[in-house]
């Protein structure tokens, strides 16, 4: 999701307020996945693929991370259009397809995608330490500020001391094989993983303290609003009250 060469930028999302990227993101996105018609997910659709172009993000970078996700979702068109009752669409073999099955599929490989392209053009625009920020000042509490600077600051960190361990273990002759000595060399392997981890973080932690770390981290600039981060919310506030009405109105039938 967060991508330094998507982080920067010079487009009217990059240039965006990040509160106001993390206010629209949250609301779109539950509005998005509690949607049950599909009339109401094309104003979402079109909302996507607007901040899409405002954000000038590379098309292929963004096809690839929305690829990805599709790969699970894949997975779920071989068995819900299975898995309802109702009308027969078509019959492979002894499974039969039926219309509601492939309608609730369908509506969640719109939603996924939807929510998904959102939260890429609002949070890649966003570097992370800006993110920690605004949501501080969103009054989000500081230890899970902290828990989420610290989880993405130091997961290269755990995956590099992994590779480190695995590497030890294939210099040793170890292949893995479908037996106990596998398994238990796996349970080691984790276990081992875990307790450098605590010893790891109990060294930051030290660390911390001794350059006078309380708890809590300063920021040493302010976010203002800007005329066109007013024009971005009036047109976001248009498109979430249109979803709402399509969705819990008749307008369209």
């Amino acid at each position: 999701m967060f991508d330094n060469d998507l982080t920067y930028g010079k487009s009217m999302i990059h240039a965006l307020d990040p509160r106001v990227k993390i206010i629209a993101v949250a609301a779109f996105s539950i509005l998005i996945a509690v949607c049950s018609r599909l009339s109401a997910l094309v104003p979402g659709i079109f909302l996507s693929i607007l901040l899409l172009l405002l954000s000038s993000l590379r098309l292929r970078r963004v096809l690839i991370r929305v690829g990805l996700a599709n790969g699970f979702i894949l997975f779920l068109w071989f068995f819900l259009p299975f898995s309802f009752d109702g009308e027969r669409a078509f019959t492979i073999g002894p499974l039969t397809a039926t219309e509601e099955g492939i309608r609730y599929a369908v509506m969640i490989t719109l939603r996924s995608n939807i929510i998904l392209l959102a939260l890429i053009c609002l949070m890649s625009t966003t570097s992370i330490f800006t993110i920690g920020r605004a949501l501080r000042q969103l009054l989000v509490p500081a230890k899970l500020i902290q828990l989420f600077f610290f989880t993405f600051r130091y997961l290269h960190v755990m995956q590099t001391e992994y590779q480190r361990l695995i590497n030890a273990i294939k210099i040793r002759g170890f292949q893995p094989r479908t037996s106990m000595h596998t398994y238990r060399t796996y349970a080691y392997l984790f276990g081992m993983l875990l307790v450098r981890s605590y010893d790891r973080s109990e060294r930051i932690r030290n660390a911390m303290l001794l350059r006078g770390f309380r708890g809590r981290f300063y920021d040493l600039g302010e976010f203002s609003l800007k005329p066109s981060d007013f024009v971005i919310i009036f047109f976001i506030i248009t498109v979430l009250g249109g979803i709402v009405l399509l969705q819990w109105t008749r307008i369209i039938y």
